[in-house]
């Protein structure tokens, strides 16, 4: 079997923390037979010595040509993001196959946008550094809340530890649920989380449990199969709908009704993977009513049709 091939594009300032996220969860990633099924490389623009954000450098013996025939780049942050100007990334992606999967962790996406690569595409970066993004690249569809995004073949994680829900995320693209739970199993990490980066913010949140909806949220995950209106999940929490659907967004960072679809798409997904179920049947018990419904959520999530997901990956071995 060939392996898939994920070239990592270092840089001068390296964060360390993302550049071992990267090789650890993909090198995890093994088929039933115990093969490998990534094939994961490091390069930059000159090899040689790469500064990290840490007291260790490391050695980097390869170039962008390792570019050239990978199915996945990745950039990680560096701390020469941080500035108030555009980055000049010249044509390293030029040699990028077309088609390639090109994905950045944290501000690795400011080398994507002056490259060109997001404009007019959904992306993220870090929270901190989304007015500056903003300012130097309008013609980006940046989403400052999520976690990370899926726009086309471009992916952006909002940060080093969204990082890591983003490599699963490809994992299970590439591979499906088991595996990429068999990672985030072996990696002590959660193999999805919810909701964006608006819970991590630096903003004061009330945190009573008069406030929270946690149960509310718990309460819609367990019963995704029924109408979940925002009266009902607002009576779960003694809540006003106002009050609710206000304190929601600021601890999840998106609206109730986003993160109810994104929820029914997550367990649609698992349906499809690992039952027999009929279309028809996943669409209801993951609370879509049709899978005409169904079909159009998951085409406009991941650009596939439920027939074709389960098709891609009940066929892995």
């Amino acid at each position: 079997m060939c392996a898939h091939k994920v070239a990592v594009f270092v840089r001068d300032g390296l964060l360390a923390m993302e550049f071992g996220s990267v090789h650890r969860l993909f090198g995890q990633a093994r088929s039933e037979k115990d093969e490998p099924l990534y094939n994961v490389v490091t390069c930059t623009l000159t090899p040689g010595t790469v500064r990290t954000d840490s007291d260790v450098d490391i050695h980097v013996t390869k170039g962008i040509e390792e570019l050239a025939d990978a199915d996945t780049v990745i950039v990680p942050a560096s701390d020469v993001d941080y500035g108030s100007s555009r980055l000049d990334v010249g044509g390293i992606f030029d040699a990028v196959p077309a088609g390639a999967r090109i994905a950045s962790i944290c501000t690795g996406s400011f080398v994507l946008a002056s490259a060109g690569l997001l404009d007019g595409k959904r992306a993220t970066t870090h929270w901190k550094s989304a007015e500056q993004f903003r300012a130097l690249y309008p013609q980006v569809r940046l989403e400052p809340n999520v976690l990370y995004t899926h726009d086309g073949n471009i992916l952006t994680a909002a940060g080093e530890a969204s990082g890591i829900d983003l490599c699963l995320y490809m994992i299970r693209c590439d591979f499906g649920a088991a595996v990429a739970n068999e990672v985030a199993r072996g990696t002590v990490v959660p193999p999805h989380r919810s909701g964006g980066q608006a819970q991590y913010m630096n903003t004061p949140v009330p945190r009573t449990t008069t406030t929270s909806t946690a149960d509310a949220q718990a309460w819609a995950v367990a019963n995704l199969d029924k109408p979940l209106s925002l009266e009902l999940l607002a009576s779960t929490q003694s809540m006003s709908v106002r009050t609710f659907t206000r304190r929601f967004a600021a601890e999840v960072g998106m609206s109730p009704a986003k993160w109810i679809v994104q929820q029914r798409l997550h367990r649609a997904r698992e349906l499809l993977e690992k039952t027999d179920h009929t279309i028809d049947r996943v669409a209801a018990e993951a609370g879509f009513g049709t899978a005409t419904s169904m079909r159009q959520q998951l085409m406009a999530e991941i650009g596939v049709s439920p027939s074709a997901y389960r098709a891609t990956f009940r066929g892995i071995r």
